[in-house]
């Protein structure tokens, strides 16, 4: 296959799921938002310009006993009567036959989608079913959505790989120490250990804190039972008292190994598959959270060295990388910690993001203090923060681009 059809087929993987991302999260804000008697304007897929209209909703049953809104005046120069008018007249009243259903739209730039809320910039003050007249708990729910199905499609995703079957993985001997439990237990250099006590491990678990060696450390004194995977494909259950090492040079087997091997698949019953899903989301949640604070002091005192985090470029080569030299269930897997990145990002206290639009609802409900924030100071504050984040993006696309350049 060649770079260029590997480069296109990356683009194109990058847009369906990023884009399905951000399109899962917009949809939890339509759904809320309808639930809750919000009209929704529009549904958009992907970013305008519109490309065309999809179609148009049915008109919510809160308003099918709406009266007909008065007729609008003429354009200047169009005499009542004439055919201009009655013709102008039948537009606007078919138009306000319409008002209320959703729109659903399809545009150019094919990143996600939006929606597009009655009230949302706070107008409408009479309308009852606008986002500005909206209770204080509904206008927060409506935002919160959106993480909400971010964090559920997180789960999903993790829960759905356990239950395929995620890839095992062992550690592989390279030395076995003369004298030492190993040894007397057999093992040579080309075995390796796949399970300690009957426990496996996915390669999705694998970290310096998790690994056959360090439950063979912490088990040091103990006799445990070894699953090894020879190197002509057996798998052998070996028992082996380990012994309490003596120095930092010492290990309780008596083994040196660095490389890690694969080995068959890791099965989950449904129970175990739903709390792998937690736990994993949880896990992904708290790691992107710590990975933001990293950011932020990269930020503060080196601006000018690359960033510990990747933007759109560095997340499509990162993508790409995946798919071509470990496989899709590695890309699914990576689609899921992006939706736990996406759910905590966008419930940060910065607008325009929903956190930060969230915070400026909870500041104007405070008693005489809200009512001092005017939607001038509002739309001023949503404004600057596009402009910072928009320029914060710019800055990690050109580290993302020379880093590319550079070959790292």
């Amino acid at each position: 296959m060649t770079a260029l059809v590997q480069s296109l087929i990356t683009i194109v993987l990058f847009i369906v799921i990023l884009g399905g991302l951000v399109l899962v999260h917009e949809l939890g804000h339509f759904v809320t938002a309808r639930w809750a008697k919000v009209r929704v304007l529009e549904f958009g897929i992907g970013f305008p310009p519109r490309a065309r209209i999809l179609g148009r909703g049915k008109r919510p049953a809160y308003d099918a006993g709406r009266p007909p809104h008065p007729d609008p005046a003429l354009p200047p120069g169009v005499e009542p009567g004439s055919d201009e008018a009655l013709s102008f007249l039948a537009v606007a009243r078919a138009l306000d036959e319409e008002a209320g259903s959703t729109l659903y739209t399809l545009n150019w730039l094919p990143i996600g989608g939006f929606v597009k809320l009655e009230g949302e910039d706070g107008g409408d003050d009479a309308d009852p079913h606008s986002f500005a007249n909206a209770r204080l708990w509904v206008k927060v729910g409506i935002l919160l959505a959106g993480v909400t199905m971010n964090l559920l499609l997180s789960f999903a995703i993790f829960t759905g790989i356990a239950l395929w079957g995620e890839p095992a993985v062992g550690m592989a001997i390279e030395e076995v120490v003369p004298g030492s439990p190993a040894a007397e237990a057999g093992l040579v250099a080309g075995d390796a250990i796949v399970t300690v006590n009957g426990n496996e491990y996915s390669v999705f678990d694998l970290t310096p804190d998790a690994s056959p060696l360090v439950d063979i450390r912490a088990l040091a004194g103990e006799t445990v039972t070894l699953g090894i995977l020879h190197a002509d494909g057996t798998v052998e259950d070996v028992t082996v008292t380990l012994r309490v090492p003596t120095g930092a040079e010492q290990g309780a087997l008596g083994v040196s190994s660095r490389e890690i091997v694969d080995h068959g698949t890791v099965n989950y019953t449904v129970v175990e598959a739903v709390q792998v899903g937690v736990t994993r989301t949880v896990n992904a949640f708290s790691l992107i959270l710590g990975g933001l604070g990293e950011l932020g002091r990269s930020i503060v005192t080196s601006p000018t060295t690359a960033p510990p985090a990747s933007g759109p470029v560095g997340i499509a080569v990162e993508l790409g990388d995946i798919l071509w030299s470990l496989g899709p269930i590695y890309v699914l897997y990576m689609a899921a910690l992006l939706s736990a990145n996406l759910a905590l990002v966008n419930v940060l206290p910065f607008p325009p993001l929903d956190g930060g639009r969230i915070l400026m609802i909870l500041l104007k409900a405070i008693p005489f203090y809200g009512k001092k924030i005017s939607m001038r100071a509002e739309q001023l504050t949503y404004a600057v923060g596009f402009v910072a984040l928009f320029t914060f993006l710019i800055w990690i696309t050109v580290f993302d681009v020379a880093n590319q350049l550079g070959g790292g």
